[in-house]
Parts: C-alpha cells; structure tokens; sequence
C-alpha cells in the first residue's frame, strides 16, 4: 500500500478497562481499523496518567491500577480516517481523541505474510 504524503494521524487516549459492547475498547478500535482498510493501528499502554476526572492511573506497586492509560494511535490519509472518527464518535464515551497532520518519510512492508 502506498500511503501519500499527506496524512495524518489521530489518537484515541482511554484506560485499560474501557470497553465496547463489553470488549477492550483498544482491540475493538483497532480490528475496526483493520476492517476499513487502514494503513495501521498501534496500541500503548502507559505507566502513569490521568484524565478529566484528575484520578491517578500508575502501576507503582504500592498503588496497583488495573485502569492504566491506553492510547491508540492510527495513521493514513485524511479521507479515509473520516468514517473511523465516525464510529469512534458514536462509541466511545470516555476519553479523548486528537487528530493533527503528519509528514509520512517511509511506509513498507516486507513481503513476509
């Protein structure tokens, strides 16, 4: 796949235990990717954070979290980002989702399947 040049990526920041129709929301978001054809998703996990309601999500081990901040990154033209930001709009109820321009240098794969 040829990715133009003109891209750009948006970001899904969540928590670990936010769900879809009682799924991981990350893996929901990124088999939706994947289904629309998307150049690529990648999911992070965090070690610390925290979000609108200023709660603290960290995996020190005296102050265990199961909620650890998530963030999903995705990557390709404009226009065919459109319909996923869409779907994340009318299923996502908590988080946040950012979206700026990016230069694409290089994009391959092997042709390993």
């Amino acid at each position: 796949m040829k990715l133009l040049e003109k891209a750009e990526r948006i970001r899904i920041y969540t928590g670990e235990d936010d769900k879809i129709e009682g799924r991981p929301l990350a893996n929901v978001v990124v088999e939706q990717a994947r289904k629309m054809g998307l150049a690529g998703a990648t999911v992070f996990r965090g070690l610390a954070g925290f979000g609108a309601n200023s709660r603290i999500h960290t995996s020190k081990i005296l102050r265990l979290s199961e909620d650890l901040p998530v963030v999903i990154e995705i990557i390709d033209h404009p226009d065919r980002l459109a319909p996923l930001l869409a779907f994340l709009d009318e299923s996502i109820t908590e988080g946040m989702i950012t979206k700026e321009p990016v230069h694409v240098i290089v994009y391959r794969h092997s042709q390993k399947i």
